[in-house]
């Protein structure tokens, strides 16, 4: 399954690659509501919030109210999972808020936040720079793999979002190797992201249970929606 995927920057939807560099973005967001509203699953990213330099809460409303999405950036708490919830979100990303700065998975949130919204709303975020799990919006490492994290957070989430930090927005391919192994590691719903350039790759990863969230590719005209 392709997701398509809308990161909010600034109040605007963007296109980063690798986290950092503003490649394009755009202020007609009815355009792309509507070009997105045929799909089951929208990804909707505040990279500001991520970021932790301010937030798009209104935005993230306004678009979760139209559209189907899986809503995360900057959740670090169950009173703010809660409060995207209640915007529309049918599911929330939670990324930094289960990792320690000593390397550990923050299990006991975890079990809480699912306890109190239910896993199956929950979607564990799992991003990678060379190999080591990003966060902080992808501004800080800590000394975990997605082969440590995932088993632990497995009981807690209805999903892992998996996303190939070092190709973000390249357009040079997701591995498929990568997404074979991971697949391996969980039961749950598998996404990957990062670099994701045709639908024939959309399909590669659909062969092995993986969907696909794709931006730069839909947004530049590379895979038609």
């Amino acid at each position: 399954m392709l997701i398509p995927s809308i990161d909010l920057l600034g109040g605007r939807i963007v296109q980063l690659v690798q986290g950092e560099k503003l490649r394009l973005a755009f202020d007609d967001f009815d355009y792309w509501i509507e070009k997105f509203s045929r799909f089951p699953l929208v990804q909707l990213i505040d990279l500001d919030a991520a970021m932790r330099q301010g937030d798009n809460s209104a935005l993230v409303s306004q678009i979760a109210k139209r559209l189907p999405v899986q809503a995360g950036g900057g959740i670090h708490s169950i009173e703010r999972a809660r409060q995207v919830l209640d915007a529309g979100a049918k599911r929330v990303i939670i990324g930094s808020a289960f990792f320690s700065a000593e390397g550990t998975v923050n299990a006991e949130f975890a079990a809480s936040l699912a306890g109190a919204i239910g896993a199956g709303r929950v979607v564990a975020g799992i991003d990678t720079k060379n190999g080591r799990i990003a966060v902080k919006g992808w501004k800080a490492q800590v000394e975990l793999t997605p082969d440590d994290a995932i088993p632990q957070l497995e009981p807690y989430a209805a999903a892992f979002l998996y996303t190939n930090v070092d190709g973000e927005g390249m357009l040079q391919g997701f591995p498929l190797a990568t997404a074979e192994r991971l697949r391996e590691l969980t039961q749950r719903q598998l996404i990957v992201a990062g670099g994701i350039r045709s639908q024939q790759e959309v399909d590669a990863l659909d062969a092995i249970g993986a969907d696909a969230v794709v931006g730069m590719a839909v947004y530049t005209d590379l895979l038609a929606v």
